[in-house]
């Protein structure tokens, strides 16, 4: 279930920078894209976060499912 919510969370996160870019080429105001692309960055260092092995070899995504 875990990996689905992360697989959503970076189609959310791409999708977040294309529509920064359109809304950026659309209007030219900066503000708004620029807060897009920095939630998208959020976004996925929270995955990299839950997906990224620590010094021991595990994610913290595989002890939650093994229930560690």
């Amino acid at each position: 279930m875990a990996d689905i919510v992360l697989s959503i969370v970076v189609l959310a996160a791409f999708a977040l920078l294309g529509g920064a870019w359109l809304l950026y080429r659309r209007t030219g105001v900066a503000k708004q894209p620029l807060l897009m692309v920095l939630l998208a960055a959020i976004a996925l260092a929270n995955v990299a976060i839950w997906t990224v092995p620590d010094r021991s070899g595990d994610a913290p995504l595989e002890r939650l499912e093994r229930g560690d």
